[in-house]
């Protein structure tokens, strides 16, 4: 290969591959990608002002609905209490009666005989044969109960009395308070729905943003996807056939240019064709990917981005191909790219949603180079940050929170659709219920019937306000994460073809009616599937 030669100078003479960011580029100003530093605030300040906001109201009403529940709770202990505080009474009252006829009958054999009576005229009293039978022991107890039983039955029903009063009194207060908790809890409710106007012109503002930056982004995953072709075909076109290791070729035009490795070109070829796909917390691809998850697809590497810098060998001279893994240190290893050259990266970023071209950030904590023989695993930077958790570039929240995006709050841009109707969801939900509606035709000859997917922030205000009881607090949905759906055409009803059909099948593809949802639970709802929770 005429003119090839490898030496210092190669770096000077690399091609580079990715293109600038729009603002350097004149593509849509004003649009830039956020800065790839992870930091304490999202890079968006008004999803953040919207974030603060809706948790102020989730907590708000969180604290309500708790206090409700003990408010029922209350209500419910009080009213059996008052029920057997009444039971109590009546008993007294029966037994004050009881105790009255026996004096009643004891005055008017008194009147009768105008003086104390004896048995004989008790039992001429005497109602029944039970009473003649034991007529005896009757005017014992006429005559011990002169003094005793009636004041005693009097006394009882006194205390039984006062205890109903009191019991009464505890019910009213807790029927109070429940009235009390709900109506705060419909005013924050309906301030919930008041503000709602002003998040959705904000999410709208938010998803304008957005939709300009992914659009500025794809300007700049398309120029350097052209750039990667212009290279490979300029390989092509001179016949250079690359080797194991990056040499340096002139071609007849004049032009120097780097002929990078084999295998560096293969994965590099991976990444590039990746672009544009959707990011996904647990994407493999080919449909959507992690950051770690597009290394392991480019290299056939395995697990998390500090995994594989563990064991990959460390370089300081890094070539396009090579993996680049991010910090800051305190957050961990907390993503990896794709190096294309000394600028900038391919990576699959939590925040723009996306496989896309990104500057490599200055928050680096090394470089590693794949084609290299692997190693023992060695320690890597560790998170020791109590604070927010970091994956990809974007925030990793317990809770089912992704992309740094609050809950409910998600603008349209960054979810797919299901293929049916106008739903959507997170990009591997969408896609995974591609493939489980797909199989439910297959069994069943007709499409899967869905009636709910992602809620915005507005829709859990306007459905906790209808059913407070039954929907979930105002940003705590799995709906607002764009992880669930609700399900119709049979499938809503425990017992049916399609709901066994469900509980069988749908596992296979990541969605699960959750436990509390199953029969027996209290909360019983066949028709909502969750995603990967």
């Amino acid at each position: 290969m005429p003119g090839v030669r490898v030496g210092a100078a190669l770096l000077s003479v690399i091609v580079m591959l990715g293109a600038q960011p729009p603002e350097e580029a004149g593509v849509a100003p004003g649009a830039a990608v956020p800065d790839s530093r992870p930091g304490e605030a999202f890079a968006y300040p008004v999803v953040a002002q919207l974030q603060r906001t809706a948790t102020d109201v989730q907590r708000e009403l969180g604290t309500l609905a708790n206090d409700i529940h003990l408010a029922e709770q209350a209500v419910r202990e009080s009213s059996a209490a008052l029920d057997q505080a009444r039971s109590a009474r009546e008993a007294a009252n029966a037994a004050v009666r009881a105790r009255q006829a026996d004096v009643d009958r004891y005055a008017s054999a008194i009147l009768s005989s105008f003086g104390r009576p004896n048995q004989f005229q008790v039992l001429l009293l005497a109602r029944s044969p039970d009473d003649f039978l034991d007529g005896s022991s009757l005017m014992a107890r006429v005559q011990e109960a002169e003094a005793e039983e009636l004041t005693g039955a009097v006394q009882r029903h006194q205390a039984a009395v006062r205890a109903e009063e009191a019991a009464s009194n505890a019910a009213k207060a807790a029927a109070d308070r429940k009235a009390d908790l709900d109506r705060r809890n419909g005013d924050a409710t309906n301030r919930a729905a008041a503000i709602t106007g002003e998040f959705r012109s904000k999410l709208a503002q938010t998803n304008s943003t957005v939709v300009a930056m992914q659009q500025a982004q794809r300007t700049r995953n398309d120029q350097t996807a052209a750039n990667w072709r212009a290279y490979l075909d300029k390989l092509a076109a001179s016949g250079i056939r690359p080797g194991p290791a990056p040499t340096e070729a002139t071609l007849q035009s004049g032009e120097r240019l780097v002929v990078w490795p084999e295998a560096t070109i293969r994965a590099v070829t991976t990444a590039v064709g990746a672009l544009g796909k959707p990011y996904a917390p647990q994407g493999d691809g080919p449909d959507a990917y992690s950051c770690d998850g597009l290394t392991r697809a480019a290299y056939g590497l395995k697990g998390s981005a500090a995994e594989q810098m563990a064991v990959l060998q460390p370089v300081n001279d890094p070539q396009p191909g090579d993996l680049v893994f991010i910090g800051p240190e305190r957050y961990g290893v907390q993503n990896v790219g794709v190096v294309l050259d000394p600028r900038t990266m391919i990576s699959a970023d939590a925040r723009l949603v996306g496989v896309v071209v990104t500057d490599i950030p200055t928050a680096v904590l090394g470089y590693a180079r794949p084609s290299l023989p692997l190693r023992p695993a060695q320690p890597v930077p560790q998170r020791t940050d109590s604070g927010l958790v970091w994956r990809c570039g974007g925030v990793d929240l317990p809770s089912g929170g992704w992309s740094g995006y609050p809950n409910g709050l998600i603008p349209a841009s960054a979810l797919c659709p299901i293929g049916i109707g106008d739903h959507r969801l997170r990009c591997d939900a969408a896609f995974s219920f591609q493939g489980l509606a797909a199989a439910f035709g297959s069994a069943f000859g007709r499409p899967m019937c869905v009636t709910d997917s992602y809620r915005t922030f507005e829709e859990q205000v306007r459905l906790y306000g209808v059913k407070p009881a039954l929907a979930a607090v105002p940003g705590t949905s799995n709906h607002g994460w764009g992880l669930a759906l609700d399900l119709c055409g049979g499938a809503q009803s425990f017992g049916t073809a399609e709901y066994a059909w469900m509980r069988a099948n749908a596992g296979r593809f990541g969605w699960q009616n959750p436990s509390w949802a199953l029969p027996g639970r209290g909360r019983e709802e066949p028709w909502h599937w969750e995603y990967g929770i």
